[in-house]
């Protein structure tokens, strides 16, 4: 499977969040296979982040403040060197497989531009029952699923982008993500949707389980001030587009 992946893993104050997802990612990673680098975007954390990435050998483009997720992917993607780019979420933990799977379906459809896994927690169609008490368990789970459901892919109106993959062609030709939505909510939305204006499809792979924690960067800022950010930018989407983005969920 040719071409190198640039992953892009924006952070904030999270260098436990960001040690798990990158040890993951090298664990479960084959670089014969699926060729990767790993971009961390850290967002002036305090936390001894770009410290941590020199020591690890982890590329980092470090930026002064907190400008959010939008913002960041878009630092990270002009850092990439990669023929594909994958936006990933601190919080979330890879699996076996999980990108040489979404590289066969993204790779295997003519029309596909972007492509995620399921998960344990989002919002959407992506959100699957496997039930599991541990990691360990999560882990287990995950392998049987991948094997079982090899190939399982199917068409969806729109990707969450806590785990998204797409080629390097697709940026060139849609742009960034819209940083209007910053710091975050909705910006994965528009993207979706401007590639799917584009001529693209998006495909949602069932066979890559990745584990996900879940907006924890935005629960940091309580429930209400989540509440208004995630009203606030729906409006701006709306705004922008003239359509509800509910629906395609």
């Amino acid at each position: 499977m040719s071409g190198m992946t640039s992953i892009i893993i924006p952070t904030y104050n999270g260098l436990q969040l960001l040690q798990n997802a990158v040890a993951a990612v090298r664990l479960y990673t084959d670089p014969v296979q699926t060729p990767f680098e790993i971009i961390v975007v850290d967002n002036g954390s305090g936390d001894g982040t770009a410290a941590w990435c020199v020591r690890e050998g982890v590329t980092c483009v470090s930026v002064a403040r907190n400008t959010g997720f939008p913002t960041a992917c878009n630092k990270g993607m002009r850092a990439a060197n990669g023929d594909y780019f994958l936006l990933l979420n601190n919080d979330v933990t890879v699996s076996y497989g999980w990108l040489h799977g979404l590289r066969q379906a993204l790779d295997g459809s003519a029309d596909a531009g972007i492509v995620g896994p399921v998960t344990n927690y989002a919002s959407g169609r992506q959100q699957v029952d496997h039930p599991f008490e541990t990691m360990d368990d999560f882990h287990r789970i995950a392998a049987d699923v991948f094997v079982r459901d090899a190939r399982a892919h199917e068409p969806i109106l729109r990707l969450v982008g806590f785990c998204m993959l797409f080629p390097r062609t697709l940026y060139e030709r849609i742009g960034e993500l819209d940083e209007r939505f910053s710091p975050g909510h909705y910006e994965d939305d528009d993207y979706c949707f401007r590639a799917r204006m584009h001529g693209f499809s998006l495909l949602m792979c069932r066979n890559v389980f990745v584990h996900h924690q879940g907006s924890v960067s935005f629960k940091r800022n309580g429930a209400q001030e989540v509440s208004q950010l995630v009203e606030r930018n729906r409006a701006l989407f709306i705004a922008k587009w003239q359509v509800d983005p509910a629906n395609f969920m």
